[in-house]
């Protein structure tokens, strides 16, 4: 009995399954389908890389351009034209030597020079952290693949060559590449339609990830194959009889199920493998769209489907340009049983995806310009969502939702169909609509049926947008929008809203600086503040004024640059006026609640603003001891809002007590925000209420109201 091998000998194994490719390998596979002297081309790029990397080896030991050359014979076995098989070859020469992009370009084109540049990382020295280079170099990427989409198909082809050979490096960098291939690289090919890059991928990311859980599932799902092989072959004996009465031809080919998209599963729905393998999969291959829905009858006719588990992706294609027949039918001995029908052509774009664009190019079949132009949309609309992030990270977050949609298919007024990821919402719909829509949304109808701006869309539904023109987005919609777009343009609109406030906060701040100073903002001298805004290297005075209403500039500095004194290191007594009005910029502690009436302080948070707290708050102990980020703050006379206040109410447990307390809340001209129930004993509750109250003396009045209740024992306000 031979020993089991271990990580790093499976890793090895992976590695050394590689064949040792030659330069005139990857012509002799290109001469199939490229003119002679397109071929030509690819050799003397071969060369030219070889001798860019010479003395440069791989971690294996292996000289170097082993790399490139198998990355390159990659996106042959794809069929791709010569520039991005040369772009393959020479895809490291701008990052890892001393080849010039501008000298790329003027050896082999400016198309070369482009998706070489596209692929190569940003310098990670201009970055703060490895997560911000990973995130700008990716960001670098995707919009290279605006201009050319074939700059992510060489990379996805880097990836997989690298993925083939993980086993010289160390564990933690096998796990960093692993992962990120898992979150970011195998969902990029999906998007685009390459399953089977992305099954691939998909494959060595488990095995590097998980080795052990990969082998034993490996094991079991062997296993289980040979047991099943006589089901097996009665199905699919049974659909060829068929076939042949209705007048058919087709290939049946057995579908094998992805491992790592098998684990998930179990993982996701906590079912054991005999759950989720207890299934028979088949796929069927015809000639044309019409012998899709015959076959489809044929395989109803012979076992019946199950209700619920058709889908047409021929008449609705997913997002990413994938069409075929699904259905689940109950098989022999009750087995179920799932089958995929698609066209030969179909059959080829499920496989290459938005690839299957050059390898149909001569005759530009319509499947493959589907892919491609779903592609080209995804693009533009990741185009957008980089216009809207604020950095590197946040355009990654929002590409990482983007990148997992489970799609559903609602129709607008009009009958256009329109694909969203599940859990969609209104809101979602009408960014993907379109971007001014969704900023003026007020309402929605399904049907005919006015609905909340928060309800998730089912597929089949008819979605209508009303919009207002004095309408904006409202911070509350990101805690139930679900796509990217949706996301990054509300955060857009809130960043602009909130850096308005933050301005009209900082002149306020500044003023009352100032007046420590005896003068005011327009008494300054235009030439003061120009030469402050040159002296800062800031864009204007409004930035200047962002960042003291943000906290993230000492408002005492700029005072005394404007004033030319040093001397005063007080503020001014003026206390600066909490109207509740003053947007983003000034918030009010959670901990406290303060309300108007409450004596109050505030601290000056970097990023946050202003954030008032009531003076005898406990939270804010440790911090008085930075006096500098303190500011005097009092409550403005007219205020029209009201504020959210924590009460707990002690009261006797008897039926109605709850809709009772409402009641009065509600009579007394307030809302109830939040209830939770806490039961001290048999007897009594305590339930802690948070209402919203107009100051000290309303609430003060809700108080006295609710003690007249028989039921109600005693009331304490939390701080």
């Amino acid at each position: 009995m031979s020993a089991k091998p271990t990580v790093a000998s499976e890793l090895a194994l992976v590695h050394d399954a590689e064949p040792q490719l030659t330069i005139d390998d990857l012509c002799f596979a290109t001469s199939n389908y490229l003119e002679t002297k397109q071929v030509e081309e690819i050799r003397r790029a071969y060369f030219f890389a070889e001798k860019s990397h010479v003395g440069q080896t791989r971690r294996s030991g292996e000289a170097y351009i082993t790399h490139p050359l198998a990355v390159a014979n990659v996106l042959a076995m794809m069929h791709m034209d010569h520039e991005c098989i040369i772009a393959g070859l020479l895809h490291d020469v701008i990052e890892d030597t001393e080849v010039s992009r501008e000298a790329l370009s003027e050896e082999f084109g400016e198309e070369v020079a482009l998706l070489v540049d596209g692929v190569s990382k940003l310098a990670k020295a201009a970055f703060e952290t490895q997560q911000h280079a990973q995130a700008e170099s990716l960001r670098k990427m995707l919009l290279a693949m605006s201009q050319d989409i074939r700059v992510i198909i060489v990379k996805l082809a880097d990836r997989l060559h690298n993925m083939r050979t993980l086993g010289h490096l160390r564990a933690e960098k096998r796990r960093r590449i692993a992962h990120e291939t898992l979150d970011i690289y195998a969902p990029i090919a999906q998007r685009l339609g390459m399953n089977l890059m992305r099954g691939e991928l998909e494959e060595l990311g488990f095995h590097v990830l998980y080795p052990l859980r990969y082998r034993v599932l490996a094991d079991v799902v062997r296993k289980a194959r040979g047991n099943r092989k006589e089901i097996v072959t009665q199905i699919t004996a049974s659909i060829l009889n068929r076939m042949e009465q209705e007048g058919l031809s087709a290939d049946i080919q057995g579908r094998e199920k992805n491992l790592y998209s098998l684990y998930q599963k179990m993982v996701k729905k906590h079912l054991s493998f005999s759950d989720v393998t207890d299934v028979y999969a088949f796929r069927i291959v015809v000639d044309d769209v019409d012998a899709c829905y015959r076959m489809l009858g044929v395989v109803h006719n012979l076992y019946k489907p199950v209700q619920g588990k058709f889908k047409d992706y021929i008449a609705i294609p997913k997002i990413n340009g994938y069409q075929s027949l699904h259905t689940v039918l109950f098989g022999p001995y009750g087995v179920p049983i799932e089958v995929q029908i698609r066209s030969r052509e179909m059959d080829q774009m499920a496989e290459a995806g938005v690839a299957a664009h050059w390898l149909y190019k001569t005759g530009e079949s319509e499947g493959s310009n589907l892919a491609h132009r779903r592609a080209r949309q995804w693009l533009q609309g990741i185009l957008e969502i980089q216009k809207g992030s604020g950095d590197s990270i946040e355009f990654l977050e929002n590409l990482q939702i983007d990148l997992f949609p489970e799609e559903i298919y609602v129709f607008t007024p009009k009958g256009k169909i329109m694909a969203l990821p599940r859990g969609a919402t209104t809101v979602d719909f009408a960014y993907a609509v379109h971007s001014d829509v969704g900023n003026a949304c007020v309402a929605a109808r399904i049907g005919r049926h006015l609905v909340p701006l928060s309800t998730a869309l089912e597929t089949g539904q008819s979605v209508e947008i009303i919009t207002s023109s004095t309408s904006h987005p409202n911070p509350s919609w990101l805690n139930f929008v679900s796509t990217a777009k949706a996301r990054t343009n509300i955060r857009h609109y809130l960043k602009d809203l909130r850096n308005d406030d933050a301005v009209l906060l900082g002149r306020r701040l500044l003023n009352k600086y100032l007046h420590a100073f005896s003068t005011t903002l327009a008494d300054v001298d235009e030439a003061q503040i120009a030469q402050l805004v040159a002296e800062l290297e800031m864009n204007g005075f409004d930035e200047i004024l962002g960042d003291i209403g943000l906290g993230n500039r000492s408002v005492m500095t700029i005072a005394q640059k404007l004033t030319h004194d040093g001397s005063s290191t007080e503020s001014s007594s003026i206390a600066l006026m909490i109207a509740g009005t003053e947007g983003m910029v000034v918030s009010f502690g959670r901990c406290c609640h303060p309300i108007p009436g409450d004596p109050i302080h505030g601290f000056v948070s970097t990023g946050r603003g202003i954030i008032v707290h009531q003076a005898n708050c406990k939270n804010t102990v440790k911090l008085r001891a930075k006096s500098d980020k303190w500011l005097d703050v009092a409550w403005a006379q007219d205020i029209n809002r009201d504020f959210p206040v924590d009460i707990v109410v002690h009261t006797k447990n008897q039926r109605g007590a709850l809709a009772t307390i409402a009641a009065v809340v509600s009579e007394m001209d307030s809302n109830i925000d939040n209830v939770v129930v806490d039961e001290r004993d048999s007897g009594y509750s305590d339930l802690r209420l948070t209402i919203e109250v107009t100051g000290r003396q309303h609430l003060a009045r809700i108080i006295r109201r609710l003690r007249h209740l028989d039921m109600v024992e005693r009331i304490t306000r939390n701080n």
